[in-house]
């Protein structure tokens, strides 16, 4: 069978982090050539040194995601370089706070990760969208944990954040969808083997509980019984990314084992 992604070139911003580094292993088994975008060479250099090592084809590059010239930049160099480019995957952190309800979070912990987060998948998208409308084909796809859905408390700004992303990309599939482009969210909360004592505690503070913990109370509350992991991320957003999914754009997809309905 043809591999999902056979010729295909993605861009994954955030591809040093422990979900950009396994995406970016599935993509490139899945045939495409990896182009990892963060913000600190060392971690990129690994993810990249991983996918070749299974004699995948990866590059990286050093780029603040929400500086607009350095990703149009990059985007124009990708598709000089590869010839198209054919995916765009944003999976960059944005500084959420969490653990305090509503009446002790700083005004700037709330609003960080909305600012953040939309000014990111905004950039990158539109970067994306106007070279993806002129070859008349491509993906965009970004990641939320989805939090606009519930009421969850002492969440700070992931919710508001989600919410804003999730708005703005349905907009976004609207403008560009007769251009041949589609733009896919994908939920997901809690996977499993991202979650670590030391992530939490830069989320939650002092009083974070411990990752095993997590895991397993989120494990409880959803429908599976079990948390997603990254393998499962990977390959819903290769599928996704496929023209197997041709059918597909302007939606949430869910991938969090059912933690959230709908």
């Amino acid at each position: 069978m043809t591999p999902l992604l056979e010729s295909k070139n993605a861009i994954i911003y955030g591809g040093g982090g422990s979900l950009g580094s396994g995406t970016a292993r599935t993509f490139a088994q899945e045939g495409a050539r990896v182009f990892l975008v963060g913000r600190t060479a060392a971690p990129l250099e690994a993810a990249v040194a991983a996918v070749r090592a299974e004699g995948g084809r990866a590059d990286h590059a050093v780029l603040d995601a929400t500086d607009e010239s350095a990703v149009a930049d990059h985007v124009r160099s990708v598709a000089q370089e590869a010839g198209s480019v054919d995916v765009s995957f944003n999976l960059v952190s944005r500084g959420d706070v969490q653990g305090l309800p509503f009446l002790d979070i700083a005004t700037e912990d709330l609003i960080r990760p909305v600012t953040t987060g939309l000014t990111a998948n905004f950039v990158t998208a539109r970067a994306a969208a106007r070279q993806m409308a002129e070859q008349g084909s491509g993906v965009i796809l970004s990641l939320t944990s989805g939090s606009s859905q519930g009421t969850a408390p002492m969440m700070g700004g992931t919710g508001p954040a989600d919410g804003a992303i999730e708005n703005m990309m349905r907009y976004l599939a609207a403008e560009v969808g007769p251009s041949g482009v589609r733009v896919i969210n994908l939920w997901t909360a809690g996977v499993a083997d991202t979650l670590t004592d030391e992530k939490l505690a830069e989320v939650g503070g002092d009083g974070a509980p411990k990752a095993a913990d997590v895991v397993a109370m989120l494990s409880s509350m959803t429908t599976l019984k079990r948390a997603p992991v990254i393998a499962q991320v990977a390959d819903t957003a290769a599928f996704l990314a496929s023209d197997r999914a041709a059918g597909i754009t302007a939606t949430n997809v869910n991938v969090t084992c059912g933690l959230v309905l709908g």
